[in-house]
């Protein structure tokens, strides 16, 4: 996720993304690698319809090894 994270704070300081845009745009980005990202997203409780600014803010992931 921290990959993810990363891009997506990437492309919103370049303004290919808007922190107000949805997670979903996401995908567009993403392709065929999106499926995979989509679950990612929901496991961690994230909505499409919830802004970027609140992936972009986590401080920490707490992934299952």
């Amino acid at each position: 996720m921290v990959k993810l994270q990363n891009k997506v704070h990437s492309l919103v300081k370049s303004g290919v993304l808007q922190p107000s845009d949805g997670i979903w745009k996401i995908a567009f980005l993403y392709g065929e690698s999106w499926a995979f990202w989509k679950q990612e997203l929901e496991d961690f409780g994230f909505a499409m319809q919830d802004p970027i600014r609140e992936l972009v803010l986590v401080e920490a992931w707490e992934e299952e090894e």
